[in-house]
């Protein structure tokens, strides 16, 4: 060890010298104790005194400062010139580079500089350190870790009376932004004074919002155009239809006309794959939707009644909750209603009646989130009552594959878009779901209490890391997701097609045998109803029988009776013969009239 400073000082003075040794203890003072003092003092028996076993802490409280960040920008400019050559002006850089190449030291930096870049360049000609082996195999990882997910941010309703964060949409150009409605859904229990605005947040900014939104009526639904980041479309709780462009400032740039605008809140608005990026279609519980351009959004350009009795009864359509649009089918489009019925629609077809097309129902309650499945179109998620379910639109009895029934309420809903059997969903208890069921069928891989407050609201990032959350006091979550759950997994997209398939076949199999037992019921119903026909008929077959053999037997017995009679009247005719000839003899001819109106009377007898 290196000595840096040494302390000089004389031993004079140190002082004395101290000389410790050991010697037995002196008593200094003994105070005997004092009887006539306890006399003023009372013995207290018995004696409670309070022991505390654990350690006495104290809590306090600090404040902190919040760290405020503001974004400021760097311009870089071309560097590397003298201060008296501008590298704007053509000349000055080349009058420049001229001189400097006639410098010895630049002739002899580039002729060093050259072999060694000749080195490189026959290395790499060599060995080709940037060779993909495995071009053909899709790039995929494969993590055994344990499915997790963090909080990174929290934005909470900067206003003083809260509202439910009902809908959330990403930023399409690196999702460094989040567009929140707020809305109260409770009808007629608005608190006055309830601010409308909705914002838009910065992901690294969560202190305050970077804009407002200011509507004429509460936003329930607020999309970003993907075509045109500045762009927003919203659907208003009065049924108006919005738009915002962000650099003109926060207020509306757009508006529907209310005469021709929804009669319900507008629970559902999505832009369509156009040329021109300005249409886009909305739905409500009203039991219409419609179909806007916004740059003529005074009126919509085409309506479709969701009445599947397909006859175009306003008052008998369907109230819609939840839409869906898949831009590779892009005539059709699908609506989840309040009556728990997934409506199919195809907006191409001639008549109202045809653009409905089929409809599917399973749920209980309103279906609030209808999403297909990324990879496999053919298959969507529907999420209502206290059940997620997967359907197959080549099975329209009843859904493939369904989640158990909670003891909360589902509210929201969303697919991963990063891996096939991944999807997510919200709870009234605030916690979030996050269902594998290539892992597990029975429960979700991952379940992760948000908030205390019910979420109401779910939105996915793009690469499927980050999820947002909305909840019903206006709170929204930043969740970021572990690598196993955001990364395809190996041969995932496989495993999940065929279990698609071998769902979609077991249905159709169940449906196929319950058509059978169907049919057979229906063939015993018949069946029994012919049995009691011949029954009925054998019946009356017996009493007519009965009743023929009486009929006859009394005839029979009647022809009897009269032939006994006709006899009997045979019988007594002689005896009065005799009789009319002894009269003859004493009366003559009188007798004789006499004897033949006898004769009458008896054959009229």
């Amino acid at each position: 060890m290196e000595i840096v400073y040494v302390y000089l000082k004389k031993r004079s003075e140190f002082g004395k010298q101290c000389n410790f040794s050991d010697r037995p203890a002196d008593l200094n003072v003994d105070i005997p104790p004092n009887p006539e003092l306890a006399a003023q003092f009372v013995e207290r028996n018995p004696v409670d005194t309070g022991i505390q076993c654990s350690v006495s802490m104290s809590e306090h409280e600090a404040n902190t400062e919040r760290f405020e960040m503001e974004t400021r920008g760097v311009n870089h400019v071309e560097g590397g010139w003298p201060k008296d050559v501008n590298p704007l002006e053509l000349e000055q850089t080349i009058r420049f580079r001229k001189k400097v190449e006639k410098d010895e030291n630049y002739i002899n930096a580039i002729m060093q500089l050259g072999f060694i870049m000749e080195h490189c360049i026959k290395q790499n000609n060599a060995i080709d350190i940037y060779q993909e082996y495995f071009d053909d195999e899709e790039e995929v990882e494969v993590t055994e870790e344990a499915s997790s997910a963090k909080t990174i941010n929290v934005f909470r309703d900067p206003q003083e009376i809260k509202r439910t964060a009902t809908h959330l949409s990403w930023h399409p150009d690196g999702n460094r932004k989040l567009a929140v409605a707020y809305s109260c859904l409770d009808f007629q229990r608005a608190p006055v004074g309830m601010s409308h605005e909705s914002y838009i947040w910065d992901l690294e900014n969560p202190n305050r919002p970077e804009m407002a939104l200011k509507p004429s009526s509460p936003l329930v639904t607020l999309e970003y155009n993907p075509k045109d980041s500045h762009v927003l479309l919203g659907g208003c709780y009065n049924g108006q239809i919005a738009c915002w462009d962000t650099r003109k400032g926060s207020l509306v740039a757009e508006l529907s006309t209310i005469e021709f605008s929804h009669r319900d809140p507008v629970y559902g608005s999505i832009w369509l794959q156009s040329k021109t990026g300005t249409e886009c279609f909305s739905a409500s519980t009203d039991g219409q939707v419609m179909w806007w351009d916004i740059r003529k959004i005074n009126e919509p350009t085409e309506v479709v009644i969701l009445d599947i009795t397909k006859k175009e009864q306003l008052e008998n359509a369907l109230g819609a909750i939840s839409l869906e649009f898949e831009a590779t089918l892009p005539t059709k489009f699908m609506v989840g209603t309040e009556q728990g019925i997934v409506v199919s629609c195809n907006r191409k077809a001639k008549t109202q009646a045809e653009k409905i097309v089929c409809t599917f129902s399973g749920h209980h309650g309103p279906i609030y989130a209808l999403q297909r499945n990324p990879f496999y179109p053919k298959n969507f998620l529907t999420v209502g009552d206290w059940t997620a379910r997967i359907w197959s639109e080549d099975s329209r009895e009843s859904s493939i594959m369904w989640t158990k029934y909670h003891m909360a309420y589902l509210t929201d809903g969303a697919w991963s878009p990063v891996r096939p059997a991944v999807f997510f969903t919200t709870k009234m208890d605030g916690t979030l779901d996050i269902w594998d069921f290539v892992f597990k069928h029975s429960d979700p891989a991952l379940s992760l209490k948000v908030c205390d407050d019910p979420l109401f609201c779910l939105r996915v990032q793009d690469n499927g890391c980050l999820i947002a959350c909305g909840s019903q006091q206006g709170t929204t979550t930043l969740l970021e997701v572990s690598s196993g759950l955001s990364t395809l997994q190996r041969n995932e997209k496989n495993i999940a097609s065929s279990l698609f398939e071998r769902e979609t076949r077991r249905e159709k199999i169940l449906e196929a045998r319950q058509k059978e037992m169907r049919l057979k019921e229906k063939g015993k119903a018949e069946g029994k109803d012919d049995d009691q026909r011949d029954e009925e008929l054998a019946t009356n077959l017996e009493e007519m029988v009965a009743n023929a053999e009486k009929e006859f037997f009394d005839i029979v017995f009647a022809e009897l009776k009269k032939r006994e009679a006709e006899a009997m009247q045979k019988k007594a005719k002689p005896q009065k013969k005799q009789s009319s000839e002894t009269d003859e003899e004493v009366e003559g001819d009188d007798a004789g009239e006499g004897e033949e109106e006898g004769g009458d009377e008896e054959k009229s007898a």
